[in-house]
């Protein structure tokens, strides 16, 4: 007869018993100390920062445009958000610097930037819908894209700063 310690059930415990929570199934995931679902909140964090990366350098890009060649963009009729391009152009500019810079602390792990990035990306939102008439549908993508952004940081609740997790 074997000395292995046995289970209420009377049986032997399978060799990855301490690898679950208690009362788990084996192979199952322990979500101890985390809600269900962390783990694509944890994954979109981290898209979140490579979409604000690239949409912040499409902004830049978007911006310079606009700076450089007023004639570019279609004219609007009476608009009450009217700006001419180059003044666009620089909006666009600042926040996609803002946007990247940001989207790169995320990318990094900064518990600051994490903040940072709910706050800006509802600026983009706004900006974006501001310049709705102007490019409809690039507007359209990056306000979804801003959407998405403020879900993934403001749902994803890993440690930050460099802590270490305990079991």
């Amino acid at each position: 007869m074997s000395n292995a310690p046995q289970d209420p059930a009377g049986s032997a415990p399978h060799a990855y018993a301490h690898h679950t929570a208690s009362g788990a199934a084996p192979g199952a995931r322990s979500t101890q100390g985390r809600s269900p679902g962390t783990g694509w909140a944890a994954g979109g964090a981290m898209f979140a920062g490579v979409l604000m990366m690239v949409l912040g350098i499409i902004d830049m890009l978007q911006g310079i445009v606009g700076i450089a060649r007023n004639d570019v963009y279609a004219e609007i009729g009476d608009y009450v958000f009217e700006f001419d391009a180059r003044t666009w152009g620089w909006i666009h500019l600042v926040i996609g610097l803002i946007v990247a810079l940001i989207g790169a602390g995320i990318l990094s792990g900064a518990t600051w930037a994490r903040a940072g990035g709910v706050a800006l990306a509802a600026l983009a939102l706004i900006a974006n819908f501001l310049w709705l008439p102007y490019q409809p549908v690039w507007a359209v993508i990056s306000i979804a894209i801003a959407v998405f952004v403020i879900w993934a940081l403001c749902a994803d609740d890993t440690p930050r700063g460099g802590g270490t997790a305990t079991a």
